[in-house]
């Protein structure tokens, strides 16, 4: 076991690197101005795609930053510069722009790529520390990273650079996202999977329609009720008017609540009338989120008529992952 002096002093140094490249990004935050505009736009103007490359840290920190505007509805992958000297450059176009990452700004292994962009006018990106270096000059915008100091205890390893350079390729995306007007709907289409798609997921998506769907009229006598709520398995029923609008709701509290006479009541009799509902288009979450409030499993779900066109169960959300 370490002693506790030994733990204070491990939780200070972590807390100090946190500080300074907390500090660090406050200082970029604070300089940004009009390359960084410049280089939103150039993003968002592109008839291509965007293409990222960068050596080591600066090629891993590169890879999320394209994944990020991939996801985003920016098309972007990254390239490494050194297999781009041997044969990926083909993958990059006139119609495409390049952010080039460089804590220096003299990465050797940029060279092949640097002089491939200039020798075709593809536009590109700088990100750098270093103003006066090749990539800088060489580059439509340069986005310079803060004179900040690394947070290793060495002040050599990759630590607040990197940090920057990711918070930058964040906001770099989410500008060119409000530039293009990408919207949550946008979001669903590159996030199908997972607990993001099923954020996305609507009503209308799962509900039960059809045949599936517990329907009764109002003044169907409640043993045929108890029929048709056996046979569809949801314990709930809506009842609905002769034109198709909700007269009200069935479920097994309205039952037990009813119990004397049961029998001899109609469904309109028993229903609870005015519950509440949901809309083909509502989001699952939605819909999840106004059965947790109200304490109840089932909503009968509306058309714009106001007609009762399926019914969404508590069960399909969990289902479908909303929970």
């Amino acid at each position: 076991m370490k002693k506790l002096s030994d733990s204070k002093m491990t939780i200070e140094n972590g807390a100090q690197v946190i500080r300074t490249e907390v500090n660090a990004l406050t200082q970029m935050a604070d300089s940004l101005g009009d390359d960084f505009a410049n280089a939103a736009e150039l993003m968002c103007e592109t008839r291509g795609r965007v293409i990222i490359s960068g050596m080591g840290k600066s090629g891993h920190i590169g890879c999320k930053i394209a994944a990020t505007l991939a996801s985003t509805g920016t098309p972007s992958f990254f390239v490494h510069p050194s297999e781009a000297s041997h044969g990926d450059l083909g993958m990059i176009t006139r119609d495409d722009v390049c952010i080039v990452i460089s804590n220096s700004g003299e990465t050797t292994e940029l060279h092949g790529l640097l002089a491939y962009l200039t020798r075709f006018s593809i536009p590109s990106i700088a990100i750098t520390k270093n103003a006066d270096s090749t990539l800088a000059r060489q580059s439509t915008v340069a986005l310079l990273l803060p004179d900040a100091p690394e947070a290793c205890s060495v002040g050599m390893a990759p630590t607040t650079s990197t940090t920057c350079t990711l918070a930058l390729g964040d906001a770099l995306a989410v500008a060119v996202m409000r530039m293009k007007g990408f919207a949550k709907e946008d979001f669903h289409v590159f996030h199908p999977g997972g607990k993001l798609g099923a954020q996305f997921v609507r009503v209308g998506d799962v509900m039960h329609i059809g045949d599936e769907m517990p329907s009764v009229a109002a003044d169907l006598a409640m043993g045929d009720v108890l029929v048709e709520m056996s046979a569809k398995g949801l314990g709930v029923a809506g009842v609905v008017n002769p034109d198709g609008t909700l007269f009200g709701i069935i479920t097994d509290g309205d039952l037990r609540r009813n119990l004397d006479g049961l029998m001899d009541r109609s469904a309109g009799d028993t229903a609870t009338k005015f519950p509440e509902t949901a809309q083909p288009e509502m989001l699952l979450t939605e819909a999840m989120a106004i059965m947790n409030e109200r304490n109840i499993s089932a909503l009968p779900v509306l058309d714009a008529a106001g007609q009762f066109v399926g019914l969404i169960h508590i069960h399909d959300c969990l289902r479908a992952g909303a929970a």
